[in-house]
């Protein structure tokens, strides 16, 4: 079915040829010369594509815009004048026009505005297909032949950047794109089998170690605050890659920006790798030097209540008297009161603040069958994301630091995976209820299906008991246990968990936030 379009313009007869060529590119092109009657034939007729004359006589082509775009504000207008005087841009402009075009025009330029607003997604969608076909090999050689850390930082950045092109332009191989994820985490998963236990002795500071949880604070923080900045540590909680980059343009004209990414610590939960970056220790350490800070998992307390304390030992620990504050914020009241309570922040060398949104969205998506249906996909988890940031608190928040100058380091203490696998495990009542990660001493499991930890203090874990083993689920695969087994899968299939071994949960955004000048 050909696509029209309207063109209204008082010298139309003029324009014969531009309308031939249209025609003969298989556009129904229908021409007023005058503003009401392109208004009336707007009205009465279906068109996909609007163009305008600025200078007409009577109603004028801005009078007209301003009447198409009340009545019908789908339809994209392209506006052509001859006038180059900025106030006619601006008022264009700021009617949501699609295109202007300044006389004369030759009909190249009308076909290029025009397919700009009606292929546009047609287009990129195949020159999104086609540039992931060509990728197809590469990525696959990459999966294959990845045997450092920066190589799979470089594959999860590129497997990322395709997923979020693949999933904007509607294409349909988004299907292939999740098969070769899925050989990634596979491939990914054994890595970290063979090198995991070389990298966390000393809290990671071995040579091969990438940069971890325990050494964010020393490698990245204290160096801002010895070169004399005020640093904002903004973490939110759960916060993957795609995520990051979903927001991220909310940001751009705020911020410029440094990103990379970090490894996080086994488990991937927050007591163990958020612990770990505000103590800048391994999990077994904190046990053993402030066993007042460390709470275990089957104890009733929450996880993450000793962030502030561990902040102060890790600070005391390197002989450094900055002064600093913690805030966590769980919901929009947090974020204005913050905002309200802001001046007193700026005498503190270090301001920390928590974001909690993302986990409890995920945790909410498990609950609850509406969010569930919301985030059905990552591509809506994703959206999910970004409309939260936009719209909630937290995106003042970043404005206010980068009106004041303040650098902030943003991040997060793990990712999230979704899993669709079940592998059956079998646990006392004393064992953990995370799908992800099961620690006791009386577990049951096929040791092929999991990452085995039995000597949990080689891998700076703490051990509750002597014969104590954690096991890790790899891939997108979950723990459940036998007893109503068929209700336990249907309910957490589809779920986004952490604590476990995959890129989306190890591997996640490190970004030092600029502000930039005004």
């Amino acid at each position: 079915m050909k696509q029209k379009i309207l063109w209204a313009d008082d010298e139309i007869d003029l324009l014969k040829p531009h309308m031939l060529f249209l025609r003969n590119k298989g556009y129904d092109v229908t021409t007023a010369n005058n503003g009401r009657d392109a208004l009336d034939l707007a009205m009465s007729e279906p068109f996909d594509l609007i163009i305008l004359d600025e200078n007409m006589p009577g109603l004028t082509g801005l009078e007209t815009l301003s009447l198409i775009k009340q009545r019908l504000p789908h339809i994209p207008v392209i506006m052509i004048t001859k006038s180059e005087e900025e106030n006619i841009m601006d008022q264009a402009v700021g009617s949501k026009i699609a295109d202007y075009l300044i006389k004369p025009v030759n009909p190249s330029q009308i076909l290029i505005a025009i397919k700009k607003h009606l292929h546009a997604g047609q287009l990129v969608q195949e020159k999104t297909q086609r540039d992931y076909r060509e990728d197809f090999g590469n990525l696959s050689m990459l999966i294959n032949s990845a045997d450092s850390i920066d190589d799979w930082y470089a594959l999860y950045d590129r497997l990322v950047f395709r997923e979020m092109e693949l999933a904007g332009a509607g294409s349909s191989m988004d299907e292939l794109l999740e098969t070769q994820k899925k050989e990634a985490d596979a491939e990914f998963y054994k890595w970290v089998r063979r090198r995991y236990e070389d990298w966390v002795p000393d809290g990671c500071t071995g040579p091969d170690a990438p940069l971890m949880s325990p050494r964010i604070f020393p490698s990245v923080v204290f160096p801002m605050l010895d070169a004399g900045e005020k640093v904002f540590f903004i973490l939110i909680d759960n916060f993957r890659l795609d995520q990051w980059r979903t927001v991220k343009p909310l940001l751009a004209d705020m911020f410029n920006m440094d990103e990379r990414l970090y490894t996080s610590i086994l488990p991937t939960a927050t007591q163990y790798a958020r612990n770990a970056i505000f103590s800048g220790l391994m999990p077994a350490q904190i046990e053993k030097l402030f066993p007042d800070l460390w709470i275990d998992e089957d104890s009733e307390e929450g996880k993450n209540i000793n962030e502030s304390p561990l902040i102060a030992t890790q600070l005391e620990r390197y002989r450094r008297n900055n002064k600093f504050s913690y805030t966590k914020i769980n919901d929009s009241a947090g974020a204005d009161r913050l905002l309200r309570e802001f001046d007193r922040l700026e005498a503190n060398d270090l301001n920390i603040i928590i974001f909690n949104f993302i986990d409890m969205m995920s945790h909410a998506r498990t609950e609850s069958k509406m969010i569930r249906e919301l985030a059905a996909t990552n591509a809506a988890y994703r959206d999910l994301t970004e409309a939260w940031f936009r719209h909630s608190s937290a995106i003042d928040v970043f404005r206010r630091i980068a009106a004041k100058g303040y650098k902030i380091v943003l991040t997060t203490d793990h990712g999230t995976i979704r899993v669709d696998t079940p592998v059956k495990v079998v646990g006392d009542r004393n064992t953990n209820t995370n799908l992800r990660y099961k620690l006791g001493k009386n577990l049951a499991y096929n040791a092929r299906q999991v990452f085995e930890i039995k000597n949990p203090q080689r891998f700076g874990l703490p051990s509750p008991n002597v014969s104590t083993t954690y096991i890790f689920a790899a891939r997108d695969e979950f723990f459940a246990y036998p007893n109503n087994y068929n209700y336990y899968v249907q309910y957490y299939t589809g779920t986004f968990q952490h604590g476990g071994i995959s890129m989306e949960e190890m591997l996640v955004p490190l970004i030092t936030l600029t502000p930039r000048k005004l």
